[in-house]
């Protein structure tokens, strides 16, 4: 698979990564729950495949998703070589601290469920959601921790992995990140994070770009997945889904195939996250990636209006 190098940390990952929340179990967030063995089985997928990028949390499912993944690498004999784990340091879940302490315990629980004793992509994970994200940015605080790790050896590359744009991007001119991930506002629906990919990709910031399916609506449809971004959606939030929809089929184009390749064709774009959580989406997520695509399609996707609003501004947010 086509591979990206980052800066010069000696990563290079591919186009595609694969994303582990669902595997931890979250039936909050997407609407359905993921077994042990499942998750097992879809890891062993990942690991026997092209793909050799993985993206996970300490908080995906209150530390189910890094434990399963821990399981699977101990029963594999180790992670492959060349295979590059990203994880997230996470606030503490029930008080929301997020200093620099609370860091680098997220850190050590990650080594440990993971049983590496280095991290190979490590990110500052949701500090909007945090109690006080002064804790996160001040002098001596979980930024100054993140990029201690990095000296120190913890881990190769560092990055910051969050939804709102009012705070990612300051945080990002403020620090030497090597990476970013961004969710759910770079897809067919949602375009906010334009001028902030721009900024990255002129200082050499690798971007990462999170949730292609909205949650899973591009890749099932309105009618099986009515949800956008995680939320039960109403007849007015499912209509731009139901327009792509009508251009999909008016140039006889795959949903899945063209969000995932709406943004693995943006040359900002260093790899995809796309969540999966059966085994067999795997090789259907790589089927998408190769499905040729009219330019006419694209030609009319170019035509619709952008939406540049923020997609989860009501969304309740519930961890697990």
């Amino acid at each position: 698979m086509q591979k990206h190098p980052i800066r010069k940390t000696g990563l290079s990952i591919t186009n595609i990564c694969f994303g582990t929340s669902g595997l931890g179990d979250m039936p909050d967030t997407y609407g359905y729950s993921v077994s042990e063995a499942r998750a097992r089985a879809t890891l062993d997928a990942i690991f026997d495949g092209p793909v050799n990028f993985l993206d996970t949390s300490r908080n995906y499912g209150f530390g189910r998703s890094e434990a399963r993944i821990g399981d699977t690498i101990r029963a594999r004999g180790g992670l492959p070589d060349g295979f590059v784990l990203s994880t997230k340091l996470d606030r503490d879940m029930d008080t929301g601290r997020f200093d620099a302490d609370r860091a680098w315990a997220s850190l050590d629980e990650s080594k440990d469920a993971l049983s590496l004793d280095h991290i190979p992509m490590l990110h500052l994970h949701d500090p909007e959601h945090a109690r006080d994200v002064t804790e996160i940015t001040k002098s001596g605080g979980a930024l100054d921790a993140l990029f201690r790790m990095k000296e120190e050896g913890h881990t190769s590359a560092v990055g910051l992995a969050m939804g709102r744009l009012d705070i990612m991007l300051p945080i990002l001119k403020d620090w030497p990140f090597d990476v970013l991930i961004s969710h759910n506002r770079w897809s067919l629906l949602n375009q906010s994070a334009d001028a902030m990919f721009d900024y990255a990709q002129a200082n050499g910031i690798a971007i990462l770009n999170a949730a292609p399916f909205a949650g899973g609506v591009l890749s099932k449809g309105s009618a099986a997945m009515p949800r956008v971004t995680y939320q039960l959606a109403d007849d007015d939030m499912l209509a731009p889904v139901r327009e792509i929809e009508a251009l999909c089929e008016q140039h006889d184009v795959q949903l899945g195939a063209a969000a995932l390749q709406f943004s693995m064709r943006d040359a900002r774009v260093a790899s995809t996250i796309v969540g999966v959580s059966k085994p067999d989406r795997v090789q259907e997520t790589l089927a998408l990636s190769a499905a040729p695509l009219p330019e006419a399609f694209w030609d009319a996707i170019a035509k619709r209006p952008k939406d540049l609003s923020d997609p989860e501004a009501s969304r309740i947010y519930h961890p697990g």
